[in-house]
Formats: structure tokens, sequence, C-alpha cells
């Protein structure tokens, strides 16, 4: 009973920190949106961490005076359109160009739609085993 109580539990908090985390992706693309400064970023390198079996692409872009910024975009994998130099519309805000993000619909939704179904199946589980007791 214990362990059911537990797991119960674990499954709902991490349904609610998903879809904590969706609301907070969803407010900051708005704020991005609003407030962001849009360039043209060009994919210059693909890294692989040693832990992971993908590619991670480098995007380079020049902020407002001309410097230049590379990052990692959040939302990676196959079929995000992210090949070795291929240019991506970037967004980021005017205080800070090392926070950029891919300003595609691809990159953009993949990241909310995943937290926001983590969220529903981690509570969809615990209200199933709730009532499977």
């Amino acid at each position: 009973m214990t362990g059911e109580v537990i797991g119960v539990g674990l499954c709902v908090l991490a349904g609610l920190l998903c879809l904590w985390g969706g609301v907070r992706e969803v407010r900051s693309q708005a704020r991005l949106r609003r407030y962001g400064v849009h360039a043209e970023g060009v994919v210059v390198d693909q890294e692989q961490a040693p832990s992971d079996d993908f590619l991670t692409p480098v995007i380079e872009f020049a902020d407002r005076q001309g410097r230049p910024v590379r990052f990692r975009p959040a939302a990676t994998g196959t079929g995000l359109g992210l090949d070795l130099g291929a240019h991506v519309p970037v967004v980021h805000l005017p205080e800070q160009p090392e926070s950029a993000s891919v300003f595609t619909r691809k990159h953009r939704r993949s990241r909310v739609v995943g937290l926001f179904t983590g969220g529903v199946l981690f509570l969809g589980a615990a209200v199933l085993a709730t009532l499977t007791q």
C-alpha cells in the first residue's frame, strides 16, 4: 500500500512539473515573440556529447552589435531541419543574445507539446493507479 501511494504521489508530482514547464515555455515563447530580436543563424557545427547518440547542432548568428554568438538549441533530433550549413531563423531577448532560440514552428511546438503530453501521461497514470487500487 505505501509503495502504491508513493508511486501515485511521484506521478502527480512529475505531471505537475511537466505542466508547469509547459506553461513556463509558452510564456517564454510569448515574451520572445513580443520583445525578441530576430536574426538569421547558420548551423556551423554538429557536436556529439559522449552520453548522446545524436548530433547537437551549433548555430551562429550576429547580435545587434555585430558580434558572433553561438548556441545549441534546446530541441534537437532528426526532422527538425538543422543540417550543417542550414540557415535558420533565430530570436533572442535584446539583453540576452546568448539565450537565443531557433524560431521555427517545429522547434517552438516540440518542447511545448512534449511537456504537456508528459504532464497528461503522468497525471493519467496517477489517476489510473488510484482507480485500480
